[in-house]
């Protein structure tokens, strides 16, 4: 198992080798970039794009920049500012002169001057940095990414362990008895009902759940911001933990639904499956109860494509409605970061995130394959990967 677990480690890195490429590659060629987002907040324009989609003046024509810039909107702007950008965003450095002292330099410093650093050189600087886990600091907040990152992760995974623990607890019990009254009214309906709740969107869901129980229109049962309230900290130990339910109880909802239905019926299926097979009928012939055939035989073979869901679940959960549901109910995580991080053109912010969420869903896939043991000791990864 530990040989498996180790090709699975380093399998990460073509992988997070790739998620660096891409970063790279948007930095290095997407119109509107780093130097061009900070400009535009300096100028007050706001959209770094517009000569490029044409939403003020013509297309390709530069309203700002000057004769000798290569910068969009850099008119007015003087040359040692751009200078220090690039030298602070890594497209350039400062070098000096032998014998030149100072401790701090700059383009104006008295024998030093502005080099560029070419595309090689600034990847593998890149590189380096992101196997150090060092992303820089966000272009707008005086904070580290590695400091954002941490501020933000535990509600995206509050949010995302809440919403897959509920999915399993009620979606394992009801899949199983729905594949022993198959066919039956119980069946029936309760595939109805798994059906609509599948077809509905989760942020749709969440609308509808703030329009009900959070003062839309109706009744104001749960808060509509946040994760605690503003007087939290004053509140008991009990206090706390009811508050922190009280406001994760609509996005946990919201989240859970779509993935609920999904786990409902591949719960159902799969002890469908198991329990017409040869090995179940014997059982039974042998004189062993409903009950210990269905959880000490069917159970353990039917979980294991269960369990091998967790971690798209989770990982969906996350990276995928998460966003969503943590811009709608204002919760201040890795998805909503992310989202304003690329709206503001927050690069450092937004790779950081990207590269997290990367070793977060490799992480879990590891997990995932343990869990795959511990259900069936039988399981031997080594063995199948050779």
């Amino acid at each position: 198992m530990g040989a498996y677990i180790l090709r699975r480690i380093l399998l990460t890195i073509p992988t997070l080798l790739g998620i660096m490429l891409i970063n790279f590659a948007l930095t290095e060629f997407m119109p509107g970039g780093p130097i061009e987002s900070v400009i535009a907040k300096v100028q007050g324009e706001g959209d770094v794009l517009k000569s490029v989609t044409g939403s003020s003046g013509d297309a390709g024509i530069d309203s700002g920049g000057g004769e000798d810039s290569k910068y969009i909107g850099a008119r007015g702007l003087p040359p040692e500012f751009l200078a220090k950008l690039e030298v602070q965003m890594g497209f350039a450095r400062i070098v000096c002169d032998a014998g030149v002292t100072v401790a701090n330099p700059t383009s104006t410093t008295p024998g030093c001057h502005k080099e560029p650093i070419p595309e090689a050189e600034r990847f593998l600087i890149m590189m380096k940095k992101y196997l150090t886990f060092d992303f820089g600091e966000s272009y707008f907040r005086s904070i580290s990414v590695v400091d954002l990152v941490l501020e933000k992760m535990p509600v995206s995974i509050s949010l995302g362990l809440w919403s897959t623990l509920v999915a399993y607890l009620i979606s394992i019990p009801l899949g199983i008895r729905k594949a022993v009254k198959n066919g039956t009214p119980f069946d029936t309906w309760t595939s109805g009902a798994i059906i609509i709740g599948y077809a509905i969107p989760g942020f749709l869901f969440a609308i509808l759940l703030i329009v009900l129980f959070a003062g839309g229109s109706y009744w104001k049962i749960f808060p509509l911001r946040g994760l605690t309230s503003d007087n939290w900290s004053e509140l008991s130990l009990i206090g706390k933990v009811v508050d922190y339910f009280w406001h994760i109880a609509l996005p946990t909802i919201a989240a859970t639904i779509s993935s609920f239905a999904t786990l409902t019926l591949l719960t159902k299926n799969s002890f469908l499956d198991e329990i017409n097979k040869q090995y179940v009928m014997t059982a039974r012939a042998k004189g062993l109860s409903e009950r210990k055939v269905l959880y000490g035989h069917v159970f353990r073979n039917a979980m294991l494509i269960v369990i091998a869901g967790f971690p798209g679940l989770l990982v969906s959960v996350l990276f995928g409605g998460g966003l969503l549901l943590e811009v709608i109910f204002s919760l201040d995580g890795l998805g909503r970061m992310g989202y304003e991080a690329a709206l503001q053109r927050d690069y450092p912010v937004v790779f950081g995130t990207l590269y997290t969420f990367g070793l977060m869903g490799l992480f879990i896939g590891i997990i995932s394959d343990l869990t795959y043991v511990l259900v069936d000791p039988r399981i031997d990864f080594e063995k199948r990967a050779g």
